[in-house]
Formats: structure tokens, sequence, C-alpha cells
């Protein structure tokens, strides 16, 4: 933005105040911040920094027991904080939009994609639903989603986390918007379709002069895709600054320790005893879906130690949560066996028995949706301890009380709370305790730290690391994320069109020569520098050349 411009966006001391116990709490306090046409600011900091609310804040909007106390957002010369509901409404998907952090909340299961993609083009007279539907089918080309001409046509549960976020992305794009608030938008992606993805969004963003925020915890992200950057922490403003200068000078010591993070290294363990009987074992695996012709697993073999850790890594589609589908009696497999404890494993959870189900639980990877928002975390956690464990009365409330101190929450302040009175950390902290209330063998980690901040995900790798020695659990940890993989894995498994790729201890896989498709992997892993994504994109068109 020049000297000569006026901002597009101008928030000046903005102030939101929550409801807490029938008390106001402000929680954002006092931000400022401005963004010309066609640029694009970073929001970065922990859970609960602010960094949702303030995006939310600057399309005028606050969440239901939230209000806008004090300052105000003017958007190309509308205050919206003061505007009446009509005129934000109008505004808002036509010239400001939003992408959400998780698409499979957002989305109207009820609809196909398409139907929702369009509804707004057409509803605003933007466009015909013809030309809306072929813009959709272009949007979803330049996104790189899979059959562009007939994905539209799915519902969003028939199409991957991935794939629906992407999805989104496009939607927001329908009515070319002047200003795009992007809300962690590649959380759920892994980093080859990522890389595909954030040079998408940059293009288009150029392409049509759109400014945006865009909110991540993912410092390497922020660095390519930002102009500037914000540090947010308790709803005030850290420092801010050109990206360039962040990365490189941050002069905050809370900023520093954000650019620190990750330091966390599970211990060395020794090699599996030889004839030691793994917990779990899949052997020679194929399955498939009902009606499909070819199958989504082909001849999937992983052993599952006790007190050991196997990361499943791989893009969207490469059978990761497949295979723990089929661990879960989900999808049993059409040929191949499953092992529990050196005996035959039923293949259809229905035909487990009781004893079969405990020894297999599992983290989901969103815990906003995989948490009935209804029920009290004593009901959350004590419901598997009842139904595997016979638990009752006083014993029940005593069990429930150790594993939420297991976990690190203070029983006294969680026991009788609702999901809704989390925050992220502390929700995905909840599903960690109710997959263990089952006393488990095996717990599937389904991308467990993805849509968290990096300071609270190492907290929750750490917490893992000291359940597993604890408990000698068995780990099946599903990622895109390779410094996850680098922190936790004992065992790593590369996954490929439902077929492995190759297999073998940690300091193996990651040592060259690489397979193939492991070296694009590893080499689409982001990094702290700015020109890093065209770099990689420039290597990948000379190398296709």
């Amino acid at each position: 933005m020049t000297e000569t411009q006026s901002p597009l966006l101008r928030v000046e001391n903005l102030q939101i105040e929550g409801l807490s116990e029938d008390r106001w709490k402000t929680i954002v306090k006092g931000v400022d911040l401005t963004l010309g046409k066609g640029e694009v600011l970073g929001l970065i900091g922990e859970s609960g920094a602010g960094k949702s609310t303030i995006g939310l804040g600057a399309m005028g909007y606050v969440r239901d027991g939230c209000r806008f106390s004090s300052g105000s957002v003017h958007f190309d010369g509308i205050e919206l904080t003061g505007a009446d509901r009509e005129t934000r409404r109008n505004l808002r998907s036509t010239r400001i939009a939003y992408v959400a952090q998780s698409a499979a909340a957002s989305f109207n299961p009820a609809f196909k994609l398409i139907n929702q993609h369009t509804e707004f083009p057409v509803r605003r007279g933007v466009m015909s639903r013809e030309d809306a539907q072929k813009d959709a089918i272009d949007l979803y080309r330049q996104l790189q989603l899979p059959n562009p001409e007939e994905i539209g046509f799915r519902y969003p549960h028939q199409v991957s986390g991935g794939q629906l976020q992407r999805a989104m992305t496009a939607m927001a794009m329908a009515c070319r918007p002047d200003l795009i608030i992007f809300d962690e938008p590649t959380t759920a992606l892994d980093v080859t379709t990522q890389i595909e993805v954030l040079s998408a969004i940059r293009n288009i963003v150029e392409e049509f002069g759109t400014s945006a925020i865009y909110i991540t915890h993912d410092l390497a992200v922020v660095a390519q895709m930002a102009d500037r950057i914000m540090v947010l922490r308790h709803g005030a403003e850290v420092e801010s600054a050109d990206t360039a200068t962040m990365l490189n000078a941050p002069q905050q010591d809370y900023t520093k320790s954000l650019w620190a993070v990750r330091s966390f290294k599970a211990a060395a363990k020794p090699a599996v005893a030889e004839g030691q009987v793994p917990v779990v074992s899949l052997r020679n695996v194929t399955a498939q879906y009902p009606g499909m012709s070819k199958p989504v697993l082909n001849d999937v073999s992983i052993d599952f130690h006790a007190g050991r850790t196997v990361a499943v890594v791989g893009e969207s589609g490469s059978g990761k949560s497949t295979t723990a589908r089929s661990l879960m009696g989900l999808l049993p497999p059409v040929s191949g066996n499953m092992v529990l404890n050196g005996a035959a494993l039923a293949p259809e959870f229905r035909k487990r028995s009781k004893a079969e189900l405990q020894a297999v639980q599992m983290i989901y990877q969103m815990a906003d949706t995989a948490l009935n928002p209804k029920q009290r975390i004593r009901d959350i956690i004590g419901r598997p301890m009842t139904y595997y464990r016979g638990l009752k009365g006083k014993q029940l409330t005593e069990e429930i009380r150790a594993l939420l101190r297991d976990i690190e929450l203070e029983p006294d302040q969680f026991i009788n709370r609702l999901p809704s009175e989390l925050s992220g950390g502390q929700k995905q902290r909840i599903g960690i305790a109710r997959a263990l209330a089952a006393s488990p063998r095996l717990v599937i980690c389904d991308e467990v730290t993805s849509a968290l901040d990096q300071l609270v995900a190492e907290g929750i790798l750490r917490l893992l690391d000291k359940l597993q020695r604890e408990h000698d659990l068995a780990y099946m940890f599903i990622t895109h994320d390779i410094s996850t993989v680098r922190a936790i894995a004992d065992e790593v498994v590369v996954m490929q069109h439902g077929r492995i790729v190759e297999q073998g201890a940690k300091a193996q896989i990651f040592t060259p020569p690489h397979a193939p498709y492991t070296d694009l992997l590893l080499s689409s892993v982001p990094e702290m520098d700015p020109g890093w994504l065209d770099r990689v994109l420039a290597e990948r068109v000379a190398q296709s050349a």
C-alpha cells in the first residue's frame, strides 16, 4: 500500500468481549491494523490469542456470546461495527469472504458441493447458475482438485478432508471478493497438496488484487503468504512488521519463543526384540469400498508393538485413514487378515468381542466435531469406562478425575464443563482421555495435532509420549506433518495410492537415498524462508520440462 492509497480495511482500537459465567470478559484488547488493496496480513499466535475473533471482527461479525465493546472496523469507507444487519449481510460472500478452518463442520451435509458454491453468485446476481457452475469447475481445477468436472456433484461426506478444504476456498472466491479471511486454510492438507493450494491461493489473490488476512499457526506457511505479520497473545498485539523483518529479527521474547518451538523429540527406543509378538498386525490387507471397482488398500502389512509409535504418512487419498478404518473394523478387508496379541482379530467391528473393541481405540483429528456438544466432560470420559470396564458410582468419578490429572487438566475446573467451554488444545486432550478411558492396547492418532497451534501441538506430543511410557501403549500416528514424524515416531510407513512405498525405522527412512515419493514428501515441507515456495515451484517446473 502506497502512502497516497487509502486502506481497504482499517481496524482501530478493536475491543471484543465474550460472555463467561454471566460476566463480560475482554477477549480482544484494543487491536489496530490496516490492510491495503492486494495486501496479505498474517495473524499468528497460540490458541486463544484472538486470531479468529479478530478475523471475524474484520467482517463486522462476532460469534454468539460475544459483542463489540469499543473501536471501529472500516471496510472501503463503510463502518461495520455500527452498520445495520442488511448492510453487513450484503457485503459477506460478495465483497468479503471467509474460509473456515473446519470445512467438515461448515458445509451443509444435505447439499452437493457445487450447489453450495453457486448459491451466493446466483442469489446476489453476480452470474447465472450456468456461468457459476462453469466458474466453480475452473476454480476447482486451479485448486488442484481431482476430477474438477465431477467432484462438485458430490456431497461433503464423499470427499476427503483436504479436498473439502479446497472446495471451501473455491467457494469463498466465487464472487471474487475484495477481502478474504483465510482461517487456517491448509491445516487439513498434506505437504504436497499444501504447496499446490498455497500457490493457487497466492496466484488468485495476485490475479484479482484481493486483500487477505491469513490466520495460521504455521510460521513457515505464513512466510510464503504474507506481506506483513502480526503476532498476537491474549487478545493483544505483541508486535508486527514486514515478513522478512519478523522472521529474521523478532523483537519480543514471546515472538522469539514461537520461532523456537518444536524442540521436543521423543527418546530413542531400542529395536524390537526378535520374536516379540506385536499388539496388532495387519497382514497383506487389501480393502475395497462397496460399489468401487478398485481396491483402496493393496497388500498392506504393518506391525504395532507395545510402547512404540508407527507414523503413517502420505498425501490425501494415500490410504492412511482407510488403513485406520480397517483396523477399527469399519472397512473389513477383502483379503489378508488382522491379528490381536497373536490371535485372529475379527475383520468387522460388529463381530468383535467387547475385549477386541476395547483393545483398539481412536483419537480423531477434529475435536470440534468428535465430542458430543451436549455432554459434559464427565460423561464423555465416563461412558467408555462404564461400557468397557464396568465402573460406576464413586469409583467411576475417581477414575475420571485421575484420568483428567493424567492429561494435565485440573478435575475441579473441567469435569463439569461442556466442550464449547474448552480451547482447541483442551478439547484434543479430552479426545485423548476418551480413548484412554477404555484401557486400550493400540491407539490410533488421526492427525491429532494438525488443527493446533505449534505451542499447543508440542504440549500434546509431550503428553502422548508420557502416556505411552506410563501405559506401554502402541500408537498408529497418522500425519502429514514431517516435523511431527521426526519428533515422535519409532517406525515410519510411507503410503501412496493405497500401497506402502517404503517402511522401516525412522532413521532409515529419513536417511538418503529415499524412494522418489518419499523424497517428494520431504522436499515439500515448508521452510521459514519467504522465497521457499517460489524456489520449490521453479525447481519442479524445471524438472518436468
